[in-house]
């Protein structure tokens, strides 16, 4: 299956980012293999504690920690080279929140759970692992800053869940949904697009 495919795409393109983080704080080899595991898995985790969806996706499939961990320990041998490929991992970045986004609205569906529920779950697959990430590096997430990023999780789940609401077919409805994500993902960046910021510098005292 399509879907299938591209998750482990997603998983491998996000350990070997989260590994090229963990390059940039000095870590161990241990603590690469760990941040790219919780980078890649850590939002589908969340996601299913969450929603007592048991068992999580990497007990019942260890080979998601096998795939991971030697992603992210083979980024050390080819760092070297990953600037040349900026574009590339941007674009599997892009693909994987959409991806995830997708996934974790389905698991909510097969679950019961009202609309609200759905597109919050499709955006903790997208986004949490990111945070995790940039927590553990000690970074503001990019989740928490004006880039559209969660925003652009939510206008796919919303299109996609929307679609299977009024009844259309599900795979031409999850392809449009994630190639309208994609694409506004990939505007942002190239543009520029962020959300509205607000800033306060007044002291109280």
């Amino acid at each position: 299956m399509l879907l299938d495919v591209l998750y482990l795409v997603a998983i491998v393109a996000e350990a070997m980012t989260a590994a090229l983080s963990a390059g940039r704080r000095s870590m161990d080899w241990v603590g690469v293999m760990l941040l790219g595991c919780i980078t890649a898995l850590g939002g589908g985790s969340a996601r299913d504690l969450l929603l007592g969806h048991y068992p999580l996706a990497w007990v019942a499939h260890p080979s998601y920690l096998l795939l991971t961990a030697g992603a992210a320990l083979a980024t050390i041998a080819v760092a070297r080279f990953m600037h040349r490929l900026r574009i590339v991992f941007l674009v599997l970045d892009a693909i994987g929140l959409v991806v995830f986004t997708v996934i974790g609205c389905t698991i909510a569906l097969d679950l019961g759970l009202p609309f609200v529920i759905v597109i919050v779950s499709g955006m903790i697959t997208g986004c949490v692992g990111g945070v995790l990430r940039d927590v553990l590096c000690n970074d503001v997430p990019l989740l928490f800053r004006s880039e559209l990023y969660a925003s652009v999780s939510v206008v796919a789940g919303c299109l996609y869940v929307g679609g299977l609401h009024l009844g259309l077919p599900h795979d031409p409805v999850m392809a449009v949904a994630m190639a309208a994500g994609l694409l506004l993902r990939l505007l942002a960046i190239r543009f520029g697009w962020n959300m509205p910021r607000f800033v306060y510098t007044r002291d109280l005292h």
